[in-house]
C-alpha cells in the first residue's frame, strides 16, 4: 500500500496531542457519567435527556465509547508520528479525522433535531473532533503545495 509523503511540523502534531487529550478525557467522562446514570450540566440544561436518549448507544456500546477509541487512535497515531516520522501514522492524521468530524455532525443533528437538548460535554467533544478535522486540512493542504 502506498502512502502520501506527508510531513507534520512540530506544532501542528503537538496541537493535536492536545486536542486528542481533551477530546479523550471528555470522552471519557461521558462514559462514566453514562454508567453513573446521571450527568449534570452547568452552563445549560440537556445533558440528562442526552445520556438517556436511545441514541446514546449504538449496537448497544455507548457512543462516548467511540469516542474513546477514536481519540486514543489519534493520540496514539500523533506520538507514533512523533517518534518515527512514518508517512503511515501522518496518512492516519491527514485522513481519519475526516470520519471523526462527519460522526459529530450527526451527533449534533440527532441532539439539536432528534432529542431536542444539547449537552455541552458532547458539543466539546465535537469541537475537539472539528479542531481536528481543520488541523488535517491544514496538513493536507501544506502536502498539495509540495507536490
Amino acid at each position: 500500500m502506498q502512502f502520501l509523503p506527508i510531513k507534520i511540523n512540530k506544532f501542528l502534531l503537538f496541537t493535536i496531542l492536545l486536542l486528542a487529550l481533551i477530546g479523550l478525557g471528555d470522552a471519557i467522562f461521558l462514559i462514566v457519567k453514562h454508567y453513573l446514570g446521571a450527568i449534570d450540566c452547568a452552563i445549560w440544561s440537556g445533558c440528562q435527556e442526552v445520556l438517556i436518549s436511545s441514541y446514546s448507544t449504538l449496537f448497544g456500546v455507548p457512543v462516548a465509547l467511540f469516542g474513546v477509541a477514536y481519540y486514543l487512535f489519534i493520540l496514539f497515531s500523533a506520538l507514533a508520528y512523533w517518534q518515527t516520522n512514518k508517512n503511515l501514522f501522518a496518512n492516519i492524521l491527514t485522513f481519519v479525522p475526516s470520519f471523526g468530524f462527519l460522526f459529530s455532525l450527526y451527533l449534533i443533528y440527532l441532539q439539536v433535531f432528534i432529542i431536542h437538548s444539547i449537552c455541552v460535554y458532547c458539543m466539546l467533544s465535537a469541537l475537539s473532533s472539528t479542531l481536528l478535522f481543520i488541523l488535517s486540512l491544514i496538513i493536507f493542504r501544506q502536502y498539495k503545495k509540495t507536490i
